[in-house]
């Protein structure tokens, strides 16, 4: 079983924004997903991004089980990147993530709407800086 701390304060992010009613995917954002907005070879492992859904996607599979009870999944592909320990916070306008293994994993976790980040795709629109 798959399981991630969330910090108080995290969790109090989610719920303000109401994301606390929405299925969350936490991503490797390197290019090689179907909602990665940025990434390429020199970013993987590094970048990680929230995305917000109204229904769950059959690609992520992998319930990271929280005490805060959010519906927060990832997949098997991103699951290589995390150690145990696998930590979320938010202090001082940025989400973090880290595990044992790392201090820091990403200091500045992303947040995007699932329906954004597709609808942008298929119009061709990648985020300025978005690959290596």
């Amino acid at each position: 079983m798959a399981t991630i701390k969330l910090s108080q304060s995290f969790v109090d992010l989610m719920k303000k924004k109401h994301f606390d009613q929405k299925i969350l995917l936490l991503i490797a954002d390197d290019g090689g997903g179907r909602y990665s907005l940025q990434g390429g070879a020199c970013s993987i492992g590094t970048k990680f991004t929230l995305i917000v859904l109204d229904e769950p996607d059959p690609d992520y599979q992998v319930k990271l089980e929280n005490d805060a009870g959010l519906q927060l999944y990832t997949s098997d592909y991103d699951m290589i990147f995390f150690a145990s320990g696998l930590a979320m916070d938010f202090k001082q306008g940025a989400i973090s993530i880290k595990d044992d293994a790392h201090a820091y994993l990403d200091g500045s976790v992303r947040i995007a709407k699932g329906s954004d980040v597709l609808a942008a795709f298929k119009k061709g629109i990648l985020m300025s800086g978005a690959t290596c």
